[in-house]
């Protein structure tokens, strides 16, 4: 109970000096004065003599004193609250209770009315003076529960907005720490995502079992964005492919087109419930040799861009048999050398696929040290069965029923091969049909630039075949890639057009075919005006130099088909292209 209402008790109760007392005193004297009704109560006090005996002041005292136990602990209680919270109003002096007017009314009533019967209604007056303080005791109790349970209801919202500010700074801290381990997590998959499959590999080849048989494999190497294969079937993917993972592509330092030997473990097969156990490719396990080297000794090689360019300047003989006009008619107008980049220009229809085979059997059979690569783009099915029975060499093909992505992917794949050989110091000689099919199958197989040439070709579908035909060249202190391709004139299509003029100028020795002569079924059909090659003097001594220009200078006196016509007169009748050469030096004025 506040100080007023303890006052009013007190006044109430007819004790004095309540206006100088603290509140402990206070409730001490109300104490102390129920107990003294309750003791003259039991002793028959002055009140009993001077009215009728009755029972109410006895269940009054009780009453009253259970009110002041309730209105004591009801005051420790809200001392306890008020030192357990803080203060909700600045502090002043105590604020009197607020009646509302019916309470006030009925006070005014009872007190007029005691004073009217104060002689004749004494006990009722007793009794409701008793019940007055009851239902103030009441009231006094059920606002303090009331105010206790508001400064409850204040401390506890005040702990849950503590609570929820922790909570929330608890949560956005933990958001903030989820973003930043999100953002972390995002930049190492970034940097180290891919990294997975090889992890995987490496755990697979730690944890190999000496137990465990493993089987050999072998094939080309095929790098690709993030991950690379061994194909083990040709240069185009199949379902016997292994994978190689990128971390054993850095750790050996492999390149693209190595020939690479090593072991996998061998599939198993379906489960108990019949399902397969075998992921889609089987990786590598152990790495053997690489293009015929040891790991640690192709981790040395050189690169082949680094390696030296030069001219060609050691002959490769293509003359073979007396009845095989066809190489020797090259030998004479377009001589071939090591690191050679020609090109054979033929409309269709003029022979260029037996010029092809001709050349590849000459080289087989005059050059074993070369290693021959026929690589077939978007050709017939049926000129690549002829090739493969035809030709010694190892054939590469991509037949025109399949998709561009092939073409393209047999080209660079074939080539990549090539380079590899020649940084070990190979002589190589890669025979391509054809350049211009190349470049169709990349105009076609490449996104497209927003730049259209002529034909619609687009501008960036061009430097890959580019870049397979610059890599022809003689490297200084040994090795040679020699690139012969095709390119197709006279079709009628514009965009075959584009492409000869853009490859026309990067060869450094033309052969060039005749439909007309063709067509009077005279082979070669070779036209020897447009035919030739440059800087051929460092192929050849001086002697023979001076005679080719004789020969030169005859058959540049005539028509195209008189000269092609002579030239295999003369050659028919002799055996070899130096009894030949020796009878145009007797024969021409000015031999001597």
């Amino acid at each position: 109970m506040l100080m007023p209402e303890l006052q009013q008790l007190a006044q109430t109760l007819g004790i004095t000096g309540v206006g100088r007392m603290r509140k402990s005193e206070l409730i001490t004297a109300i104490q102390a004065n129920q107990a003294n009704q309750g003791g003259l109560g039991d002793n028959g006090g002055s009140a009993e003599q001077e009215a009728p005996p009755v029972t109410e002041p006895d269940k009054t005292s009780s009453t009253v004193e259970t009110a002041a136990a309730g209105t004591e602990s009801t005051e420790s209680a809200v001392e306890a609250s008020a030192r357990g919270r803080r203060a909700t109003r600045p502090a002043g002096p105590p604020q009197p209770r607020k009646h509302s007017q019916a309470e006030e009314a009925t006070d005014v009533a009872a007190e007029s009315n005691d004073d009217k019967n104060a002689d004749n209604d004494r006990p009722n007056r007793q009794r409701r003076r008793v019940r007055s303080q009851n239902n103030d005791a009441d009231r006094a109790t059920a606002q303090t529960s009331d105010r206790s349970s508001s400064d409850r209801d204040d401390n506890a919202d005040d702990r849950g907005s503590r609570s929820e500010r922790r909570d929330f700074d608890d949560n956005g801290g933990n958001r903030r720490r989820n973003r930043r381990h999100r953002d972390r997590s995002d930049r190492d998959r970034r940097r180290g995502g891919r990294d997975r499959a090889e992890q995987r590999s490496e755990r697979n080849e730690n944890t190999n079992s000496e137990d465990e048989q493993l089987l050999p494999v072998a094939g080309i190497l095929d790098i690709l964005d993030s991950y690379a294969f061994i194909r083990t079937t040709g240069y185009l993917a199949g379902p016997d492919d292994v994978y190689v993972s990128m971390s054993q592509v850095r750790k050996n330092k492999l390149r693209r087109g190595d020939a690479i030997t090593g072991a996998v473990k061998p599939t198993r097969g379906d489960d108990d419930r019949g399902n397969k156990r075998r992921e889609k490719y089987n990786p590598l396990i152990r790495l053997d040799t690489v293009n015929g080297m040891s790991s640690e000794e192709a981790r040395n090689r050189d690169e082949f861009y680094k390696l030296t360019p030069l001219y060609p300047q050691e002959r490769l003989r293509l003359e073979t048999e007396a009845h095989l006009l066809t190489t020797r008619v090259i030998d004479l107008v377009t001589p071939i050398g090591k690191g050679q980049r020609a090109l054979i220009v033929s409309p269709p229809k003029a022979g260029k696929t037996m010029v092809m085979q001709a050349i590849a059997n000459a080289i087989t059979t005059n050059n074993p040290e070369c290693h021959l690569m026929v690589v077939l783009i978007d050709e017939r099915p049926e000129e690549v069965t002829d090739m493969q029975r035809s030709v010694k060499g190892e054939v590469i093909s991509s037949t025109f029923d399949r998709p561009p992505s092939d073409h393209t992917t047999v080209a660079e794949l074939s080539i990549e091969r090539a380079k590899r050989l020649v940084e070990l110091g190979h002589d190589v000689v890669v025979l391509l049909d054809g350049i211009t099919r190349l470049g169709r199958a990349y105009n076609n197989a490449s996104p497209a630039s927003g730049r259209i040439l002529s034909g619609g070709i687009d501008s960036t579908a061009l430097y890959p075949p580019k870049r397979f035909l610059g890599a022809a060249r003689n490297i200084e202190n040994g090795g040679s890639l020699t690139i012969l391709a095709t390119a197709l004139v006279e079709t009628g299509s514009m965009g075959d057009t584009v492409i000869f003029e853009e490859f026309k100028g990067t060869g450094n020795a033309e052969l060039k075919l005749d439909r007309k002569i063709a067509d009077k079924r005279v082979y070669p059909a070779v036209d020897v005006h447009q035919s030739s090659t440059r800087k051929d003097d460092l192929m050849m001594g001086a002697d023979e130099q001076a005679i080719m220009l004789k020969l030169r200078r005859v058959l540049g006196s005539l028509e195209q088909q008189q000269a092609i016509d002579l030239l295999l007169d003369r050659l028919k009748k002799t055996k070899t292209n130096a009894e030949f050469l020796m009878q145009i030096v007797k024969t021409t004025p000015g031999g001597d």
